[in-house]
């Protein structure tokens, strides 16, 4: 079997592995349709889940229900690099925020974390940690007026962030004008419970701050773009009025 197949077959048992032990119902029809892969194959990787010692149980019958026994946890974790890099930069923002809460053992989870890498990996975390500034508690207007922002919005941010390239946006600002901007996306800075993307917007050839929850549409662009220091942004930053 190539390289490639038995690859997708571990991360595809371990994604089973996973939803069987969350208690989600489901059949074996169920979960070839989710991995693209034939009811027959299903049944095989089921047969070697059962072989490694994980207590599946299956109703009998056409369409039966599978289950993993709920004594049974699902074993060793794997993160994609993506994933890990996202987990990373979570686990600096909780640490940026000083909470005394449930961060005792998060030094300890983030060594682990770090010590997966290669130190060219490390050190593109550490770059892409630094981009991601923390702020003061939004004011109360501010967090009256925040909604979550759209997956969509959210997915296609975080892409051109990591990736370094432009993004187009529909934004809507304070007073509900919509306008369509081409926006580099150099910073994201924190103000709880709202993200702002500190960004050089082509539209006004110079820096701006977009609240993430009023940008209505984004989409990547193909056009990269250098990274510029903190300081270029600093009167974006301070001043309230370039907060479009």
């Amino acid at each position: 079997m190539p390289r490639s197949d038995t690859l997708s077959r571990l991360q595809r048992l371990e994604a089973i592995a996973v939803l069987l032990k969350q208690g989600t119902p489901c059949t074996v029809a169920d979960l070839a349709r989710q991995f693209a892969v034939s009811p027959r194959t299903i049944a095989r990787d089921l047969a070697l889940m059962r072989e490694q010692g994980l207590q599946i149980d299956a109703d009998r019958g056409r369409g039966g229900g599978v289950r993993l026994d709920r004594h049974w946890g699902v074993g060793r974790l794997t993160l994609q690099y993506d994933e890990a890099v996202d987990l990373l930069i979570s686990i600096a923002v909780a640490e940026k925020m000083d909470s005394p809460l449930f961060l005792a053992r998060l030094g300890a989870v983030r060594r682990q974390l770090v010590a997966s890498f290669s130190p060219d990996m490390r050190h593109r975390v550490e770059r892409l940690k630094s981009r991601i500034l923390i702020g003061q508690t939004a004011s109360p207007m501010v967090q009256s007026g925040h909604a979550r922002p759209a997956e969509r919005v959210v997915q296609n941010l975080h892409r051109a962030f990591i990736a370094q390239r432009q993004l187009e946006i529909r934004y809507r600002r304070e007073d509900g004008t919509e306008t369509v901007r081409v926006i580099e996306p150099h910073y994201l800075l924190l103000t709880y419970p709202a993200w702002y993307v500190v960004a050089f917007d082509h539209l006004r050839a110079a820096p701006r701050l977009f609240r993430a929850d009023r940008i209505l549409a984004a989409s990547e662009l193909s056009a990269g773009f250098r990274l510029k220091p903190k300081s270029a942004f600093r009167p974006s930053l301070l001043a309230e009025e370039l907060l479009v």
